[in-house]
Parts: C-alpha cells; structure tokens; sequence
C-alpha cells in the first residue's frame, strides 16, 4: 500500500463534523499501521479495520453517493452493501486489488446484487497521477471506465507512465469509440472539478494512502485478502437487514 506525501496533507479540510474527525483520526491510524509493514519490504495480511462509534459509522455509510448514473460505479444504486474505493492508478497494491481481488467481489456479489463498488480518484504520486484518474473519468463519459480501468491497472502497465499519448493509447485499448472528445474531457473542467470533488472526499475522511475503502461504512486500508471483504460485506449485508428490519417496525 503507498502512502502520500506530506505535502497533500496541507490539502485536508480543516473543518470536519465531530463523528467523521473521529473516524478521520481512525482512518489515519489505521492507514499508517497498514502502510507500515509495506514500506518495510512486506504487508500484514490481517484486515485493517477501524473501530467505530455510530455516529461515525452512520456518517461514513453515508458518503455511498447511490447515483443511478455514475459512470465510475458498478453494481445496482440500491445494493445492501457499497464498497467505496480510494484509489491511485501508480499504486502497485491498488493494481494488485484491480486484479486479484476485485474481480472476484464483482462475480460473486456485484451479480447478484449484494455489492455496489463505488471509484473514488484519489491520485497522490503527482502530476501522472492526476492525469491518469483525469482520462479514467474522461473514458468514463463514453462508458468505458471499467475497460480502461482494467487496461491501466494489467500487470505492468503503470510501468510504462501515464503521460498523454500513453493515456490515449490506454482509452484506444478500452474501446473508447471518441478518441478527440476524450482528450478534450481528459483537459476539461468537469474533469477537474470531479476528481477535487473525490479527493475532498477522502481527505475529509483521513484517507492517507491507497487503496483505502469503506464498506458499509467500515474502513479497510490496504489490498487486503479476499476473507477480509467477504467478511466485511456479510456484516454489512446483515447490518442493512437489520436497519431494513427495524424501518418497517
């Protein structure tokens, strides 16, 4: 897992309500101890999560944004559970979930409508970074965010830098059919203002590195084994039964 500089830190908000600071300072806690293995050569294969009060919980459950159109979402707007990913397309141990381990949560819950994974952009190794999560929207809007996704993450790919012929080389490998319209939304404002939106997002949270996740509104950090999301998403499946329940009562 790769942790950001200092230097982005000065971009967190400054005013958060008091049950996201306390999942924030959690978030950060546990982003560092899982990042702290992985700077040393190895990564803990426990999963990292975060104890919660429940005003937090309630507040970071929240953040699911549901949107029946979201280009950089799969899985149903009404799913019991939504993964919330915040991830870097330089991130080898994002690639690594992008690879190993995401497609097997898509399979086995996305299909039958258990599971809703939320992208979040959240670039931290510089300007590649930035334009990168830039293109993966742009190819988005011509519905090609899961195959570029899957192009900018294959094995070595990050390898090669994300600069604007490669970019564009990446959108033709996905399928994107409008090659001119993707290099102009990859520079456009809306661009711009999608991915601040997704870092405001995350750094509201405490989010430190990448990939970090919520699911259900409990914190994972790093690219945990498979065993962690599963049993992450069956206690959140049966906690939205439960608050399901109770509604109706």
């Amino acid at each position: 897992m790769s942790s950001r500089s200092s230097s982005s830190s000065s971009r967190k908000p400054l005013l958060i309500s008091a049950g996201v600071a306390v999942a924030a300072v959690t978030f950060g806690i546990v982003s560092w101890q899982a990042t702290a293995p992985a700077e040393k050569g190895s990564r803990g294969s426990a999963a990292a999560a975060a104890p919660r009060t429940d005003p937090a919980a309630a507040q970071l459950k929240a953040l699911a944004r549901r949107e029946a159109g979201d280009k950089l979402a799969v899985g149903r707007a009404d799913a019991p559970v939504v993964l919330i990913e915040y991830s870097d397309f330089k991130c080898g141990y994002c690639g690594k979930f992008a690879r190993d381990t995401e497609p097997e949560l898509v399979k086995k819950y996305v299909a039958d409508g258990t599971l809703r994974i939320e992208w979040r952009n959240f670039p931290i190794f510089g300007a590649e970074s930035e334009a990168a999560a830039k293109a993966a929207w742009a190819a988005g809007q011509q519905d090609r965010f899961e195959q570029f996704h899957a192009a900018a993450y294959a094995e070595g790919a990050k390898e090669k830098g994300f600069g604007e012929d490669r970019l564009v080389e990446l959108a033709r490998q996905a399928g994107v059919p409008d090659l001119e319209r993707f290099k102009a939304d990859m520079a456009g404002e809306q661009a711009a203002a999608a991915l601040k939106r997704d870092q405001d997002e995350g750094y509201g949270i405490g989010v430190t590195s990448t990939p970090s996740f919520l699911v259900g509104g409990k914190p994972i950090a790093g690219a945990q084994p498979l065993q962690a999301f599963e049993a992450a998403i069956a206690e959140a499946k049966t906690q939205a039964k439960a608050e399901a329940a109770a509604a109706k009562q």
